[in-house]
């Protein structure tokens, strides 16, 4: 009933609405990632994609590896003891769990996983064990030991994540024991045990140290076909190394993005195998997916159940086989009340709502989503050709160059933060100025209790990965004013035009809240002299200045020198009279394009004496 509309037309349109300004720097969004994203796609962008004609279960598994939702709701079992740990498994498996995450080392050996696991249903839960890589074989024996009395072989499904890569990511170490032979010690135990995947792809530890999404994914392949050459070179078949490996992934909030990166891995994944002489069946991607670290924050932490509720979504959506959802309570990690609530109340929402649709991948066919898959492959494919290229994923590795890249992405990440470029709700943009954290913080170690974490780095020792969260800058400044004995009062001086007044005093309480400091708000003064007056006698530590552009060249000089030093002066903005307002002596001026966290770094050398 309507003639159609070219997109020449629509850009037409939108070149009117936007009244003289640039289309690209306006609406094209630069990402991270290495490609540009645009503010409208159409059919014509999606025709001749590789992502387009196959159906779920359909090789290469661009829309998933079966055609259902059939993923399950995994979570850490915690506890110092074994009883602890069984008590506290059975009470989740309870309240629908269906996947446990075990972790051993400390307390916690191989010989406790019978009592970790009494009254586990090894046919209906699935088991994923991790360890210090130097003790897989052992806890794999015991793991088969304990299925094969309970005769779940055919029935079981888990893993027992074999990484000998670890110690290199994270401690800058390479695997003391030679890598190959222990995977084939280790396939040789779980080999009968056909659902019992043992060769893990952690990228989960790339993005909790804040890689890119492309970085992350083309690593991951990477690392893949690590494994895939290692032990078919000694002596497995491709399907039989394929159908043991299992990548372990994380979920930024970066939602239709992180959709596309796990489609996008699925396709690339299932033609690197191909490669190797694999069967279809083999191709199949298994991807468990857990919540990022990175943007989890202290301040504000209930933010955490927002971000990573988008974040589960778009892995549930993205077809993955496993969902497992972390989120700090104050400092802490996966603590027990607050993670059981989020899994109740989010993972389990989720489920339901896929259910709906028996097909996995309702995204599929979107012009966004398909465009955004394919972009990612391209550049996730390039990453893992330049690993290839420099001796492939262990040999980049041991000579840090992964970790520096990645780390690389982290500082750029963290500066975007700093830079309000990336916003943490609660941390660097829109903070609630009263919290307090400092007395809620309880730190656990993360020692794996093998004795691993303690060694000194060693001649030959290489770049490690840094997990510092993108919130933890802002968050030392909070809590340097948390410990401070005089917690700095802001002044707001509003001034003249109501309107510019209320927003920078808002801008600027917002500005100065991210550091913990008691925001002190006021409608409007008549004078300057009333406002200095009244921030006088409020005993204000910094007084800003909040008006219009056009005002500042009277109203700021009068208020620095009614002021006279009894305060920090502040002019909210950056008005044409800037150069004239430094050469009268005044020095801070805050606005969208400053650095934020130095800024703030700054004042509380200044004020934390």
């Amino acid at each position: 009933m309507f003639p159609p509309v070219s997109t020449e037309e629509w850009k037409a349109k939108i070149n009117v609405d936007l009244k003289g300004a640039d289309f690209d720097r306006k609406l094209v969004w630069r990402t991270n990632e290495g490609f540009n994203v645009q503010p409208f796609y159409r059919r014509e962008d999606i025709e001749g994609l590789p992502t387009i004609g196959s159906l779920p279960g359909e090789f290469p598994f661009v829309r998933g590896t079966r055609d259902n939702n059939d993923w399950v709701v995994r979570q850490a079992v915690i506890g110092d003891t074994a009883a602890e740990a069984n008590e506290h498994a059975l009470h989740i498996l309870n309240r629908g769990v269906e996947s446990l995450g075990i972790k051993l080392g400390g307390n916690l050996g191989a010989a406790d996983l019978a009592e970790i696991l009494k009254g586990v249903d090894l046919k209906k839960v699935e088991i994923n064990v991790s360890c210090c890589p130097g003790h897989a074989v052992e806890v794999a024996e015991e793991l088969v030991r304990l299925i094969r009395e309970a005769g779940a072989e055919k029935e079981f499904r888990g893993s027992v994540a074999y990484d000998p890569f670890r110690r290199l990511l994270r401690r800058g170490l390479p695997f003391h024991k030679d890598a190959a032979a222990e995977g084939l010690a280790l396939y040789e135990v779980v080999k009968d045990i056909k659902e019992l995947r043992c060769f893990a792809v952690d990228s989960f530890m790339l993005n909790n140290a804040g890689a890119f999404i492309t970085q992350e994914l083309g690593y991951a392949l990477a690392w893949g076909a690590e494994w895939m050459t290692m032990m078919t070179e000694a002596g497995l078949s491709a399907d039989q190394v394929a159908e043991r490996i299992k990548f372990n992934m994380g979920i930024g909030s970066n939602y239709f993005m992180e959709l596309a990166k796990f489609r996008a891995g699925r396709m690339i994944w299932a033609e690197i195998v191909k490669a190797y002489g694999a069967s279809d069946e083999a191709c199949k991607m298994w991807v468990h997916a857990v919540t990022s670290e990175f943007n989890q924050t202290i301040y504000d932490a209930h933010v955490n159940l927002l971000r990573t509720m988008t974040e589960t979504m778009s892995a549930a959506l993205a077809g993955v086989n496993s969902i497992e959802t972390l989120a700090f309570d104050s400092c802490f990690r996966r603590p027990d009340e607050f993670s059981e609530r989020i899994a109740r109340n989010q993972q389990f929402l989720l489920r339901d709502e896929s259910h709906l649709n028996k097909v996995v991948d309702p995204a599929g066919g979107s012009y966004y989503i398909e465009t955004l898959t394919v972009s990612i492959a391209e550049q996730a494919w390039k990453i893992f050709n330049e690993v290839e290229d420099n001796g492939g994923f262990e040999a980049m590795l041991r000579r840090g160059e992964i970790q520096g890249k990645v780390n690389e992405s982290g500082v750029k990440r963290h500066l975007d933060v700093a830079r309000r470029k990336e916003n943490l709700l609660g941390t660097n943009i829109y903070p609630n100025f009263n919290e307090r954290a400092l007395d809620k913080i309880k730190c656990e170690g993360a020692a794996c209790g093998c004795g691993c974490a303690s060694e000194q780095p060693a001649d030959g020792a290489v770049e490690k990965l840094n997990f510092d969260r993108a919130a933890s800058q802002f968050e030392a400044l909070r809590l340097d004013t948390e410990r401070a004995a005089h917690r700095p009062k802001v002044f707001m001086l509003t001034i003249g035009n109501l309107a510019m007044r209320l927003a920078r005093a808002q801008f600027s309480g917002n500005f100065f809240g991210c550091a913990g400091y008691e925001i002190i708000d006021n409608i409007g003064f008549n004078s300057v002299k009333e406002g200095v007056d009244a921030a006088l006698e409020k005993g204000a530590d910094v007084v800003v200045l909040c008006s219009s552009d056009d005002e500042y060249a009277q109203f700021a000089p009068e208020a620095f020198k009614e002021l006279d030093g009894r305060a920090l002066f502040v002019v909210a903005g950056a008005p044409a009279c800037m150069d004239d307002l430094k050469k009268e002596g005044i020095e801070n001026f805050i606005h969208v394009k400053v650095n934020v966290l130095d800024t703030l770094a700054d004042f509380n050398a200044k004020l934390l004496k």
